[in-house]
């Protein structure tokens, strides 16, 4: 039998019943396409994690302070918020780490912030100027803190867009140079930071800026510092950055024992490692859970292609009797199943494809669509079709044709 002549057959064979051929490619349709749009969302909920984590740093180990355990003490009390950590500290990082290419020690709090009749409760750091290239930060107007401002213990102060919104209206201007008071005190805005955005760390654009030292004095009223941010110099070398800082500072802290380290450093490239092993996890339970529907689908082609054969029982029988061959019966019904799994895996595609723009388009969530998904959609559905045929199609050849010939 020729090719051309199977397909023309195949084509008359599923178009006669219209209407059943549709849905029993509505099962594959539904699997493929829920497949591809959940492989889509998972991957683009990764991308989404990995560069909320990103925008915090680049390159970022984050140094934070814990109280020291005792002899035999199972539980750590008060990590991150233990005062074990110091602006000297920060400084002897910055001398004696050479895998460190900038240091920011940060001295964290919420405060009232009180302008001309307005008043917000927003978090506001202490810190120095290398914050701005250790959290990826841009100044939009006037000038970020200076060293000069850290010496002289300056109340000036940085606002993030968003308080400076709630403090001025909307997109104030001419907002630098005008006072605010923190804890009763006043202070100057020096500069506005550009509009950044938040992550899962908080938001840089609802927060405020003032020299360390003058958050230490004027504010905490401690010597201690809540964070140092330390960018190394590349992603390769932040490992041995990280071996390097705890060294120093089990140093620096006389502490022999590492377990007993009153600070805790987080790796910036372990927790992107961690965001992106558990979203490929659950990337993976959305697309099996999708595959079920591919399953029901293949069952669907079997039932319909075992009422085929019923139906058209004397058609084969015929067919035998003047010289179809069993293979030729075989390639026949097995045909018929593979066009209705391949029409149904390229509407699948599409399916999948308009339901991941929907979702991006209309900002539920952000999606990626690879090739390798569709790919393995496609293969999927062409599997499908030749597992579920198969049985059909063999059943078909192995008619007898004279009880064929008599069947009513």
């Amino acid at each position: 039998m020729k090719l051309t002549d199977i397909f023309e057959e195949t084509y008359f064979a599923l178009s006669s019943n219209k209407v059943r051929s549709g849905l029993t490619m509505l099962g594959i349709v539904i699997g493929i396409g829920s497949v591809i749009a959940m492989v889509a969302i998972g991957q683009g909920a990764q991308g989404t994690i990995q560069s909320n984590i990103e925008a915090i740093g680049s390159n970022l180990l984050i140094v934070r302070p814990g109280a020291q355990r005792g002899v035999g003490t199972q539980v750590s009390s008060g990590r991150g918020s233990a005062q074990t950590l110091t602006v000297e500290d920060a400084e002897a990082i910055a001398k004696n780490v050479p895998e460190a290419n900038a240091v920011a020690p940060e001295v964290s709090g919420r405060y009232q912030i009180v302008g001309k009749g307005t008043n917000t409760n927003v978090s506001v750091t202490g810190t120095t100027p290398d914050y701005l290239a250790v959290r990826n930060l841009q100044i939009a107007e006037g000038s970020f803190v200076t060293d000069q401002n850290i010496r002289s213990l300056s109340k000036v102060v940085v606002l993030g867009p968003t308080v400076r919104d709630d403090l001025f209206g909307e997109n104030a201007e001419n907002v630098v140079g005008q006072a605010v008071r923190i804890r009763g005190m006043e202070f100057r805005i020096i500069g506005i930071t550009a509009a950044k955005g938040g992550g899962g760390f908080g938001s840089q654009d609802e927060m405020a800026f003032v020299p360390v030292s003058s958050a230490q004095k004027f504010l905490t009223g401690s010597d201690s510092v809540s964070t140092i941010n330390v960018q190394a110099t590349d992603a390769s070398v932040m490992t041995q950055a990280e071996e390097n800082i705890t060294a120093l500072l089990l140093e620096r802290h006389r502490i022999s024992d590492p377990q007993l380290a009153d600070f805790s450093i987080m790796n910036q490239s372990d927790i992107i490692a961690t965001a992106s092993s558990i979203t490929e996890t659950l990337t993976m339970l959305l697309a099996a859970i999708a595959g079920i529907s591919l399953l029901v689908g293949g069952i669907g082609i079997m039932n319909m292609m075992l009422t085929t054969v019923t139906e058209r029982t004397r058609e084969i029988g015929l067919r035998k009797a003047i010289g179809a061959k069993k293979k030729d019966i075989n390639l026949q019904f097995l045909s018929e199943a593979i066009m209705l799994t391949f029409g149904g895996g390229a509407l699948g595609i599409v399916l999948g494809w308009l339901i991941s723009f929907a979702f991006a388009y209309f900002n539920v969530l952000e999606t990626e669509i690879s090739g390798a998904s569709v790919f393995l959609a496609f293969g999927v559905s062409a599997f499908i079709g030749i597992v579920f045929g198969y049985y059909p199609a063999r059943r078909a050849a192995n008619l007898n044709p004279i009880e064929a010939l008599r069947y009513e």
